[in-house]
């Protein structure tokens, strides 16, 4: 503002608030209708997981449509990116005999396999162990891994396809200097064919010889705890496709989902950006969330979990004074521990039409009475305004 400098906002894909503004004037809107060297966008096919799994035609984690693309593409001597929006080889490990299921010490929430260092790891607080095939409850030894980690995708594709080089970008793959950079250098010399990677690789990146994209499995995106989960699943997924055919041939993108008939989908596979804002739009008016009213998160932080309770029904009880019903919690979030401190959240929604200042010097006057009480004193609180996560 000192220098009346300009801001430029650019993206395929920008969030429903910023296009909202864009067209309510706020904002300038410029539109590029053609992608650079009128290249056409990438032909979208959703996969039908649930089809594929009864006609016996999936193979590991792919679908034969998949593996026969993927195939097709490297004999023509085109590049593949398969997308996992988890690192890790999976999720959690669990025991056949008990169903005991090996959690963090010090986070509510189940350790990630890692097949490459054999450990159990936490991706909140850095908690790791050895893998002992053991169960810790039972002492059995018929222990099962559960889910996909981009580790175990590329350990399939290396089955799948001996002949071509597969290789990982993630942030274990890429936290040593240089790493994240030397593997796109590579992909672009060709030195491997099959790139897996997590959103990493959804923007940025400029690769003239890949063809095709794969998605594992959409369906994690969409239903996600998160008003937003809908629309960060067609930008992350409309992001990732448009790695592929960047040069001069059409790309091919294929989503294995088993939802193909969700309204989200057919979204994405027509390159419906302005469908999408639509629905998402009278969703969110509907429900009264952004761009139709301002968040404020409240997070609150304590190792003890009563005096956690105690301290955020009373900040609660005194926004709800002034708030009314636009006060939501408090509540435990989907995490409700990590690095041993219990957490609870509190929303505001803030009527568009009002004074976010007054509303400021509301919330800021219950934090200061709030820690004038010496038993609360040791919670820890921040406040996100406009929260993205």
């Amino acid at each position: 503002m000192l220098h009346n400098a300009k801001t430029l906002l650019g993206s395929a894909t920008p969030s429903i608030e910023s296009y909202f503004n864009a067209i309510s004037n706020k904002y300038g809107l410029i539109k590029l209708n053609k992608r650079y060297n009128n290249v056409e966008l990438p032909n979208i096919i959703l996969n039908d997981l649930r089809e594929s799994t009864i006609k016996n035609k999936m193979i590991g984690s792919f679908s034969e449509n998949l593996l026969f693309n993927i195939n097709s593409t490297l004999i023509n001597k085109k590049q593949v990116i398969i997308f996992q929006n988890r690192r890790g080889y999976s999720p959690y490990q669990e025991c056949e005999t008990c169903g005991y299921v090996f959690h963090c010490k010090n986070c509510d929430v189940a350790l990630t396999y890692h097949r490459v260092s054999d450990e159990l790891k936490c991706h909140h607080c850095g908690y790791c162990v050895n893998n002992e095939n053991k169960c810790l409850k039972c002492s059995s030894n018929s222990l099962i891994k559960k889910g996909l980690g981009t580790q175990k995708i590329v350990e399939e594709l290396r089955e799948y396809f001996p002949d071509y080089k597969v290789e990982r970008m993630d942030q274990d793959s890429t936290k040593n200097k240089n790493s994240f950079f030397k593997l796109i250098n590579d992909f672009e010399e060709n030195k491997f064919q099959i790139l897996v990677g997590t959103q990493m690789l959804s923007k940025g990146l400029d690769f003239k010889n890949v063809e095709l994209v794969g998605v594992i499995n959409a369906d994690n995106l969409i239903y996600f705890p998160d008003f937003r989960s809908q629309e960060k699943c067609f930008q992350l997924i409309q992001q990732v496709a448009g790695r592929s055919g960047r040069d001069k041939s059409r790309g091919n993108v294929i989503v294995q989902t088993f939802n193909p008939k969700h309204s989200i989908m057919n979204k994405i596979k027509n390159n419906d950006y302005l469908g999408m804002f639509n629905e998402q739009l009278k969703e969110r008016h509907l429900f009264d969330y952004p761009p139709y009213s301002r968040i404020i998160k409240i997070i609150l932080k304590h190792k003890n979990k009563e005096t956690l309770k105690n301290g955020a029904l009373w900040f609660c009880k005194s926004l709800k004074t002034r708030f009314k019903d636009k006060v939501f919690g408090p509540e435990f979030p989907l995490i409700p521990r990590i690095q041993n401190r219990y957490i609870n959240v509190i929303q505001i929604k803030i009527p568009i039409d009002k004074n976010l200042i007054k509303s400021k010097k509301i919330i800021l006057k219950i934090h200061s009475s709030f820690e004038s009480i010496s038993k609360f004193r040791s919670i820890q609180i921040s406040i996100d305004v406009d929260p993205y996560n």
